[in-house]
Formats: structure tokens, C-alpha cells, sequence
């Protein structure tokens, strides 16, 4: 590994010492967003438990201790009062996980030090220079580049986090200068994180490169005046204040302790206390070792983590096991369960009759790749009970792979049971293992439960990734997929993964998975609501979105080449234009030139900057600039057609599936907080309307011969839904008597009858109507509207009064959801908010936009699912030959026969307005045509 293993042998005793503060941060932002059941979180807890138990697995140490930094300020803050000044307060949910860490870290059984008035850096470097004198090696366990001042050959840093380790060549290695250097190195280059300047423009290769020409600092500045140039400048400029920089940035080795090195034994872990706090944080797997025997020398209490136990820790900080960490899984599975390789057709005929029997089975496909509509089966796994499993190799072909089962022959066996309504199967998104299967003939049944949907019903607002999902829930660490097949040009496809490892993991995917739903199924059944959302909308939205996806869509590529032809040339005159604008040819898509162009050429007013400090060029700034100038406009012209040209004219031909002749979207349930579903590979719900040019690319998806494109879309589905949910009497009666909405709300805001109101005082009020659902302010609202703030003020005050019901469901809302965290869909599904309470109050805020919003945005996803449900039931019920192709938005396309038109215009437009009984009336807005566009 590095030099703090083989010198071990050298010492006689091992002091290890940890800085805590350095990790913390790092575990916060690491880890996933754990928390336990009364919603505490413990992300920050868990990931610097980890660490240590790494530590002490990794580095076993006569004696130890974990620094943190104490509250208050430091010796350096009176040296400089801006030290460490730039640093934002603590995020509140780390901030709650301090004490608790502490007295985990206590009853682990490691020795805690924290000491006011000094740095853990100033307790690390006093404790190790009492170690150095003693002959006693020092392990410092941190990410701090600053603690590589200390290092000797008597001290060596880790970072658990990187898997680097730094001895005396390290260091030299890594920064170009030797650990007698640092401090050096650091006066020259500062300290960003600490908030201590450096030199001007000095950054580490030249600070580097002056230390191994002069030695040290002190001699380069005796020789300051032979350094030439800016650089040169600045350093004589800094004189003054290096030697500050070098008090600042030097480790102090001389504090005060409490106690020696030598009083450092760790202390035995306190059992009990662990007990009660893994019951508290909802770390399972950690109470289930408890109560296990501990192994030798790792003391029963290393830290939370995996299947694993002291001796054999986990990679730290991470939900996927690292490589050389599998041995250490496959020993732990080994210990709580079974995993089997199915290899004979004894086997399989035993397998097959646990899977006829059992209650239900959780199910998982290994493939040749992603792509739904190429990929093939390269082996199935089954798991009928917590950690009992099997995974059925069908197609690995690396060299000197056993023989497995044939692949028709297995599936021919298996085929009853998958086609089977009245054999429940479980799974983790079950949607991609539909279309495999599908591949291969068998139309997969009895789909009883999805923990991905689970994930995304119960925690619509966290990642839904099964590793992820096994960290939070069940607080296991398991094996991911990069860890199995590699990343980037040495990814190997799954067909080449031994049967050992792709057994390990593959059988392992289906334990976690029903493990998971029998976490997560009696938190959705203890809900009605969420029972509602998951059985009735999600589930079945699930199989609908299938069949669209096997559906696809018909494109013209013919066209979308004519288009892409008559785009580029449109590219090369606005490209002309906007070198006449500027005065000289430039690149349009380089920031750097463009911001010479408009700012320093033309000089322009830079509206904001870059996180960098230089003037931004992006599409707001130009938005706002093309108001007043012709060379903005002229690129944001030029920036929609390159990508109309980029994403859709020239890409969409490019995705039509050889074999079917169509484009196959995918349509991803788990992604949106609100419901909404998303489409990828390609997207079809982000192609641009609102130019000519974007209207004519759904030109090409198009109707087969004999068929026509019907479009049916939702009509101002969100205000109708405000109205419901505020029940403000002005609204409902206005969408009853069938009114157009922005038309009477301006008649109400201007105070004139319907029939004066002109179009501007209906654009107004249209601006306000969706604006006031996404919580724009008032001065949102001027901005928009391009008015004073004061008259946008006066506007959503009169709205309000017209429309009282409104400010009262608005004021309603935002104190339910601070009470409880989420609010709700008409129809159950919770939206979770987790900053409505924050510090933070732009954050707060935003979250208090979310929650008036979200209900709407969550019950218009709501309805288009029930309506796509109803409608596919419709189809089959009836055996129609129509086919749903899309979902975008409120709106649903579908493919209808010539034949069948008139009876799907008289249904289709009856079943989405009565999917759900609203106290305003649904409407929906019906087209036909040969193309999208024509339809829509």
C-alpha cells in the first residue's frame, strides 16, 4: 500500500490519530440523504462511523484519538480577524448530527478531543511531535493538505477517503516540495479554504519551482529581485504580508493537552449505549452485529456498515463495494446467506418449483446492454427469501466459462411461470425487465410489486438507485454495477463477468430487492393515500408506459433532413449577421469571445458574473441585453436553431430502431418529485413550440399510411386544479359557466365587464393566473410583465381580493407543509419539501414556492396517468388496433386507424373528463391530423 505499511515493522507502538472535522463535511456530502424513522438525519454519522471503523481495521493502533474542532474562534482569528470568515454556517441538518456523532464516536470506543482556542490540526501536530520523541509511529487520518507539514519518517497521513497515503516521497511526490516545505509552499500558493491569501497569480507550479530554486521562503525573499514579470510584481507586493501567512498556515505543535499520547488506549466499547443508538439512527445491520460474536481484534463496535464485521469493513463513504473489497463481501454473504449459481437442469427443476410455490418471488435480468428494444437476456435471478438466492447464467461467453443451460431451452422451462397473472413477481424497475423478456417472446406476468416505485411514492424527492435504496433502508452496502464491469473504455459487457462475481452480484440484486419491500411495503400500506398512489396510478402507469414504449413513433427522416439542410443554412446567415453586428468575424459558441465582443468591444453592460468573476453570456444575460441591442438577439436566434439542428434534426434519424422502423423514448416514472413523468433517448417533452422552427420538427412524427395522429390535451389543467383545491367560489363559478379564466381574471383586476377587456389586460392577467400558481412575488411579476414594481404589487392585491380563496389555500398550504414536511396531491401522492423549514431563507423561500405549487403540478401528473390507464384499458378492453405513442405533459397522442377515428373521438375525450370527479369540470382539448403538429 505505501510506507505506512512496510515500515511498520520498524515501531514498536502505533498512535493513530483522526481529524474529525476534516471528514465531516466530507461524510455530509458524500453520503446519500439517510435519515431514521422520525426523519433525523444520520448521513454525516453513518459516513465518519465508516471511516473509522476503515481506520481501525486498516491501521490497528496502540493508542488513538478523534479531534474535532471546538465552537469558537482561535489564536488565528485574533492574528486575522478575516481567517476562515468567507465559510458559510453550518447546514442544519449537519449541524443536528454533531452531539449525537460525538457520543456514537465515544461509545465505539475511541478516545474525543475537542479544545477550545486551538485547531484539531494544533492537537494533531502537538500530539505527534510528543510521539516523534518517543520512537512511536503516527498514523493521521485526514484530508487536509495542510497537516503535510507534519510528516516524517515517524508520521504518515491517510485519507480513507481517497485511498491515499502520504509518507515523506508522497508528499514530495504530490505537491513538488518536501514536508519540511509545506508551510513554504503554502505562504506562497495560500489558502482558499481557510480564507488566507497567497501571492497574487501564484499558484502551485510556480511556488514549486521558486522553493527548489531558492530552498526556502526566507531566501527567495532575500532574492525577490530576481524574479521578473507580473508575478515577480506580485510577490514583492505580498512582502508585508507572507510572514502573517506563515503564522496563519503553520501547524502549532506546542498546545496545552489534557493528557499525554501515552494515556490514549482506546477505551472498550460501550455496548449498551451502541444498542441505543443504532435503535435510534435505524442502523440495522449494525444491532444485528451486536448481537454476533466479535471477531478477533475488531472489538465488536468498528462502525455501521454492510453485511459486514469489524475485521472486514466496507469501502468507507461508499453505497458500492470497491474491487478489492469482494473477497470481504463474498466471506459475509457466506455467513447470513445463500447465494447459488444455477448450472444443471436438476438445479433449475428445483428452482422452479420453490418459484411455483412461493408467495412471491423477486426477480432481476442481467443483459448485453441498456438499450430496451436490442438488449438480450444474459441470466435471470430469483430470490423467494432474505438472503436465499439463485442467479441462472444463460449467455456468459468469456473464455473458459463453464457450460451453462441453453438459453431457449431455460426460458421454454421457465415461460409458464413468467407468463403466469397468478404467480406474484417483485422487482426493482420492473419496466426494463418487461421489454427484455419481451425480447425474447415471453410477455412477463404477474407483477405484483416495484420497490423503484415504492422508493418513489414513500421518498419522491431522494435517489431510488437499489444501492442507494439498500444504504438508506436497510443499511447495507452493496455491490455495484461499475464494481462488477468496469467504467469507460475498460467496461466489459456483463456477458464477459465470471459466474463467481456476476453470481455475487446478480443474486444479491434480487435479495436486496425483497428485502427492500418488505422495508418499504408496510409504510405504503399503513397510508391509504400512498396505497392509492401505488396501487391504482403508479403500478398500472408502469405497464402502460411499456406498451408506448414498445409502441414507438413513426418519424419522417426524410423531412427531418430537409430541415436539418434548410437550419444549417439558417446557421450560416444569422452567423453572417451577427459578424456584421460585431464588427468581425468571431466564434459564436467560445464565451471567451463572446464576452470580448459584447463587453469589451462593444461595451455592453455585463448584467452578472460567472462563479469565476467574469461576465456571463448565458441565455438570461442575452435575454435581457437583446431588449436594447441587435447582436444579443441575433445569438440567441442562432443558439435555439443550433440546437434544434444538434438534438432533433440531425439525432432524430439517427434513433430509429433498425428493426421496427420507429423511435422507442423511454418514459421514466422516478425521476420528477411532482409525478411527472420524464422521456429520454430521445426526449420528446422538450422540443421547443414556441419558433416555427421548433413547431415543424413534430412535423415528422407521423401516422402510417391508412392512420391518423390524435392529440388530446388537458386544457388549463393546473388553474382548474387551484380552483379545486382553494375552493374559491369567483373560480369554480367562472370555469362552471365555461368562461375564458384569463379573460375574467382581468375583467376582475381591471374592473371592467369581460366584453372590455383588451388583449394586452388578458395577457396580464394570463401572466398572472400561472404565475401566482408557481409563487412568483411581486417582483417576478414586473419583471415579466416588464411594469413598476409597484403596479405588479397592486395587481396580485386586487387578485386576491377578487379571489380570496386563493390567498387563503396559498397561506393554508405553506403552514401545512412547515408542520409536516410535505404536501399533497388531490389524490394522496406526498410531495416532501425537505427546506421548508431552513436556516437558509432564499431556500426557504424557493420551498415555499414548491409547496403551493406542487399540489397542482402533482395532481395534473396524477390525472394524465389515470387517463393513459384508462384509456390502454379501453384499447385492450375493446381490442382496438389504436395505439397510444406518447405522453407530453397534459397531453396524450395516439395513433388511430382511419377506420376506428370516429369512435376514438367520441370516447377518448369522455374518458379523460371523467377519470376523476373534480368540483370544476375536466376539459379536453382534441386534434387530428397526419403529423403531430397538424393534430396538435
Amino acid at each position: 500500500m505505501s510506507s505506512a505499511k512496510t515500515n511498520e515493522a520498524s515501531f514498536a507502538k502505533t498512535l493513530l490519530l483522526v481529524d474529525g472535522s476534516s471528514f465531516l463535511y466530507r461524510a455530509f456530502h458524500a453520503m446519500p440523504d439517510l435519515r431514521n424513522h422520525e426523519g433525523f438525519p444520520t448521513g454525516a454519522i453513518y459516513g465518519v462511523l465508516n471511516m473509522l471503523r476503515k481506520l481501525r481495521h486498516d491501521f490497528p493502533a496502540d493508542y488513538s484519538l478523534c479531534v474535532f474542532d471546538a465552537k469558537g474562534k482561535t489564536f488565528r482569528n485574533d492574528l486575522y480577524p478575516d481567517y476562515k470568515a468567507h465559510r458559510p454556517p453550518m447546514p442544519d441538518d449537519l449541524a443536528r448530527q454533531i452531539a449525537p456523532l460525538h457520543e456514537a464516536i465515544a461509545a465505539s470506543g475511541w478516545n474525543l478531543l475537542m479544545l477550545e482556542g486551538v485547531e484539531a490540526d494544533d492537537v494533531i501536530g502537538t500530539l505527534t511531535s510528543q510521539a516523534e520523541r518517543d520512537g512511536v509511529r503516527c498514523i493521521v487520518a485526514t484530508g487536509d493538505k495542510d497537516l503535510a507539514q507534519l510528516v516524517n519518517e515517524h508520521v504518515t497521513l491517510v485519507n480513507t477517503m481517497s485511498n491515499e497515503t502520504l509518507d515523506v516521497a508522497g508528499v514530495s511526490a504530490k505537491f513538488g516540495v518536501e514536508p519540511t516545505r509545506i508551510v513554504d509552499y503554502l505562504t506562497l500558493t495560500g489558502d482558499p479554504v481557510d480564507n488566507v491569501p497567497g501571492v497574487e497569480k501564484v499558484g502551485p507550479k510556480t511556488a514549486a519551482k521558486w522553493l527548489a530554486q531558492y530552498g526556502t521562503l526566507d531566501n527567495l525573499i532575500a532574492h525577490t529581485s530576481e524574479i521578473g514579470g507580473v508575478v515577480g510584481e506580485n510577490l514583492r507586493r505580498a512582502l508585508d504580508w507572507l510572514p502573517q501567512a506563515r503564522r496563519l498556515l503553520t501547524v502549532k505543535c506546542d498546545v496545552a493537552l489534557p493528557y499525554a499520547y501515552s494515556e490514549l488506549a482506546p477505551p472498550a466499547p460501550d455496548t449498551e449505549q451502541l444498542r441505543s443508538l443504532y435503535e435510534h439512527f435505524d442502523f440495522k445491520s449494525w444491532l444485528r452485529e451486536l448481537s454476533l460474536p466479535s471477531p478477533a481484534g475488531g472489538g465488536g463496535a468498528g462502525g455501521e456498515g454492510s453485511r459486514f464485521n469489524t475485521a472486514t469493513p466496507p469501502s468507507a463513504l461508499s453505497p458500492t463495494l470497491s474491487r478489492e473489497r469482494e473477497r470481504e463481501h463474498e466471506a459475509a454473504v457466506a455467513n447470513e446467506g445463500h447465494y447459488e449459481c444455477i448450472l444443471t437442469e436438476a438445479q433449475l427443476d428445483a428452482w422452479l418449483e420453490k418459484l411455483l410455490a412461493a408467495e412471491l418471488v423477486s426477480l432481476d435480468t442481467e443483459t448485453t446492454g441498456l438499450d430496451v428494444m436490442d438488449a438480450q437476456l444474459v441470466g435471470i435471478s430469483f430470490s423467494i427469501e432474505p438472503h436465499h438466492a439463485a442467479y441462472l447464467p444463460l449467455a456468459h461467453r468469456y473464455p473458459g466459462a463453464p457450460d451453462q443451460l441453453r438459453r431457449d431451452h431455460a426460458l421454454q422451462k421457465l415461460k409458464p411461470w413468467l407468463g403466469s397473472a397468478r404467480h406474484r413477481k417483485l422487482g426493482q424497475n420492473l419496466k426494463f425487465d418487461l421489454h427484455i423478456f419481451a425480447n425474447h417472446g415471453i410477455a412477463l406476468a404477474g407483477i405484483h410489486d416495484d420497490t423503484l416505485l415504492q422508493s418513489y411514492v414513500l421518498e419522491s424527492h431522494r435517489p431510488h438507485e437499489l444501492g442507494n435504496l439498500a444504504l438508506r433502508h436497510l443499511g447495507l452496502a452493496t455491490i455495484g454495477y461499475a464494481d462488477v464491469v468496469g467504467k469507460g473504455a475498460k467496461q466489459i459487457c456483463f456477458d464477459q463477468v465470471d459466474l463467481d462475481t456476476a453470481t455475487r452480484y446478480a443474486a444479491e440484486d434480487a435479495d436486496i430487492t425483497l428485502q427492500l419491500h418488505r422495508a418499504l411495503a408496510p409504510q405504503i400500506e399503513a397510508q391509504s393515500g400512498l396505497r392509492h398512489v401505488y396501487r391504482d396510478i403508479e403500478l398500472p402507469t408502469m405497464q402502460v408506459l411499456y406498451k408506448m414504449e414498445r409502441n414507438g413513433v413513426l418519424l419522417d427522416c426524410n423531412l427531418l433532413r430537409i430541415q436539418s439542410r434548410e437550419l444549417g443554412e439558417k446557421l450560416i446567415a444569422l452567423e453572417a449577421k451577427a459578424f456584421d453586428a460585431a464588427g468581425q468575424p468571431f466564434n459564436l459558441n467560445s464565451p471567451k469571445q463572446l464576452r470580448e465582443i459584447l463587453f469589451d468591444k462593444l461595451g455592453l453592460p455585463a448584467k452578472k458574473k460567472t462563479p469565476s468573476g467574469d461576465p456571463s453570456t448565458d441565455e438570461e444575460v442575452l435575454q435581457e441585453l437583446a431588449l436594447d441591442y441587435p447582436l444579443p438577439k441575433i445569438l440567441l436566434d442562432y443558439r435555439g436553431m443550433a440546437k434544434l439542428k444538434s438534438t432533433y434534426t440531425d439525432k432524430l434519424p439517427q434513433m430509429v430502431d433498425r428493426t421496427t422502423g420507429r423511435v422507442h423514448t423511454s418514459y421514466s416514472q422516478a425521476v420528477a418529485v411532482t409525478g411527472r413523468l420524464a422521456s429520454s433517448d430521445p426526449n420528446l417533452q422538450n422540443i421547443p413550440i414556441r419558433t416555427a422552427e421548433g413547431r415543424r420538427i413534430r412535423e415528422a412524427f407521423v401516422a402510417p399510411t391508412g392512420s391518423r395522429i390524435v392529440s388530446a390535451d388537458y386544457s388549463q389543467i393546473e388553474l382548474r386544479i387551484m380552483a379545486h383545491l382553494s375552493g374559491d367560489a369567483g373560480l369554480l363559478q367562472a370555469f362552471a359557466n365555461n368562461e375564458d379564466i384569463h379573460r375574467a381574471t382581468a375583467a376582475e383586476i381591471f374592473m371592467v365587464t369581460p366584453n372590455e377587456v383588451d388583449s394586452e389586460q388578458r395577457r396580464y392577467a394570463k401572466v398572472i393566473n400561472f404565475g401566482l400558481i408557481y409563487g412568483m412575488s411581486a417582483f417576478g411579476l414586473a419583471k415579466q410583465l416588464g411594469i413598476e414594481r409597484g403596479a405588479a404589487t397592486a395587481y396580485i392585491d386586487r387578485y386576491f381580493a377578487r379571489y380570496p380563496g386563493v390567498a387563503d389555500y396559498m397561506q393554508r398550504t405553506r403552514e401545512q407543509a412547515k408542520q409536516q414536511g410535505y404536501v399533497e396531491t388531490v389524490f394522496g401522492r406526498r410531495l416532501w419539501l425537505p427546506e421548508i423549514n431552513a436556516s437558509n431563507g432564499m431556500k426557504r423561500q424557493a420551498a415555499e414556492r414548491a409547496a403551493i405549487n406542487a399540489p397542482m403540478q402533482g395532481t395534473a401528473a396524477d390525472l394524465i396517468k389515470l387517463a393513459m390507464i384508462a384509456v390502454q384499458h379501453w384499447l385492450e378492453t375493446e381490442k382496438l388496433k389504436t395505439r397510444l405513442i406518447m405522453q407530453v405533459h397534459d397531453e396524450l397522442v395516439l395513433e388511430v386507424p382511419e377506420s376506428e377515428l370516429p369512435h376514438v373521438k367520441e370516447k377518448l375525450r369522455d374518458l379523460m373528463c371523467h377519470v376523476a370527479e373534480l368540483n370544476v369540470p375536466l376539459e379536453v382539448g382534441l386534434g387530428v391530423g397526419g403529423n403531430w403538429d397538424e393534430a396538435h
